[in-house]
């Protein structure tokens, strides 16, 4: 496994200093080196952690050339071109602490901005404090990051779960979908559980005639399903949740299509946008499902939406999903904070401690509309969402998105202070729904 490792972060960083070399000239002797990691290997590879390098790999190179719209159309970070060492989160939450080290160590990056899976999160969060190095979480879901612990220098540029859990059942209630009875299936770890959670008491706090049934919780990675399916299909429900996301919500969505398991019952997604390209016609119409935001099918038009839609597919002949989506606004927040504290610094390359004094209680535009470094101290962002409901067009081989609902961020975030559950649990008060 060393050697597998080293080899890719090499390749890795060849790969990026051949795409940005041609414009590097321009630049002052100095660079910011960024540290970039997600899936490239493994199940989460294909539709989550892939998707989130190339949206990694379009934005350094269009910072670098000075070619994205404003306020993020200077070059580089505040003049200093952008190198970026892109490294393979798969191999579970020791090797990534151990490989977090190395980048800060041993690469000497000047800022990281990673990782996917909630219990990677949770394990290289401490570490990035503790080495009093500058650490952006990108994705994972967990609340826990900063309900559990308050940090300085480490971030989360997007929601987390309770957004997405909390949305979902607001959508279910304002829709006035009808069901006695629903049943779930989460993966076996802190996202999968988190969810299961949130979404359990939305659920006893909007629907209280409503039970749960059955009730699963498979490992992560198990990608044979029909243990499971056999148990929903023993007990079926009106209503079946998930949170499975990935190579695992592929093989459950292509195994229960294959058998038939999903005909007599509404599937509510938390996060299925980005597994919705490869599957197609096997994702059964009418199911309901989330983004993790306002992303992909479920978002709005805008002149920044369009730029970004238009430039990674132009690069990568595809369309961006959550994780591209949620990778550009982390690399767009930290892009204006390096820039802040530069300004504040006399131009000067900044400190971690300045560029988290850049990002703390900021807000800016992304792709997928405002984001607000609103909780944790300043240091977790929250965001709106959407919900809406899947429809495959043969016409187009495609997905599109209906019925479609959007959430504030104010409606299904809770305030600052408060413990998701616990607000949850508490009706959610102080909730602003439009």
């Amino acid at each position: 496994m060393p050697n597998k490792s080293m080899s890719l972060r090499a390749v890795a960083r060849l790969l990026v200093a051949g795409a940005v070399a041609a414009t590097s000239g321009a630049f002052a002797q100095e660079s910011f080196k960024l540290g970039v990691v997600t899936y490239l290997s493994g199940p989460a590879a294909e539709s989550f952690g892939v998707p989130a390098a190339n949206a990694a790999k379009t934005l350094v190179e269009q910072f670098n050339k000075g070619k994205a719209p404003a306020p993020y159309n200077r070059q580089g970070f505040g003049g200093l071109n952008i190198e970026m060492v892109l490294l393979d989160e798969n191999g579970g939450a020791t090797k990534q602490v151990q490989e977090l080290r190395n980048l800060y160590q041993r690469e000497n990056v000047d800022a990281v901005v990673g990782y996917v899976g909630s219990g990677d999160c949770l394990a290289v969060a401490p570490v990035a404090e503790e080495l009093k190095k500058f650490l952006v979480l990108f994705d994972c879901g967990t609340p826990r990051i900063f309900e559990d612990a308050a940090y300085r220098t480490v971030f989360r540029t997007a929601s987390h779960a309770t957004m997405d859990n909390v949305s979902l059942a607001r959508y279910l209630k304002s829709r006035n979908i009808k069901f006695d009875s629903f049943n779930l299936i989460n993966q076996d770890y802190a996202w999968g559980q988190d969810s299961r959670a949130d979404f359990l008491a939305a659920m006893s706090n909007l629907f209280p005639q409503a039970k749960p049934g059955v009730d699963l919780l498979p490992k992560f990675g198990a990608g044979q399903y029909g243990t499971e399916l056999s148990a929903l299909g023993s007990r079926p429900a009106a209503l079946t949740y998930s949170s499975l996301w990935g190579g695992d919500l592929q093989a459950f969505l292509l195994q229960g299509s294959a058998r038939g398991a999903f005909k007599d019952t509404t599937l509510a997604l938390a996060a299925a946008d980005h597994v919705m390209p490869a599957l197609l016609d096997k994702v059964p119409d009418g199911t309901i499902f989330g983004a993790r935001g306002a992303y992909g099918v479920l978002s709005a038009k805008s002149p920044l939406n369009d730029w970004f839609q238009s430039t990674y597919n132009s690069a990568h002949n595809a369309t961006p999903v959550q994780a591209s989506y949620r990778m550009a606004q982390a690399l767009m927040g930290v892009k204006l904070a390096v820039e802040r504290a530069m300004a504040a610094n006399g131009g000067k390359k900044p400190t971690p401690d300045q560029i988290a004094d850049g990002l703390r209680n900021s807000t800016w535009q992304s792709p997928g509309g405002e984001i607000r470094m609103a909780l944790g101290n300043g240091q977790q962002a929250i965001q709106g969402t959407a919900i809406g409901r899947t429809k495959f067009d043969p016409a187009s081989k495609r997905i599109v998105a209906t019925d479609i609902q959007v959430f504030s961020p104010e409606c299904v975030n809770p305030p600052a202070g408060v413990k998701s559950v616990e607000w949850i649990k508490s009706g959610m008060a102080g909730a602003r729904c439009d």
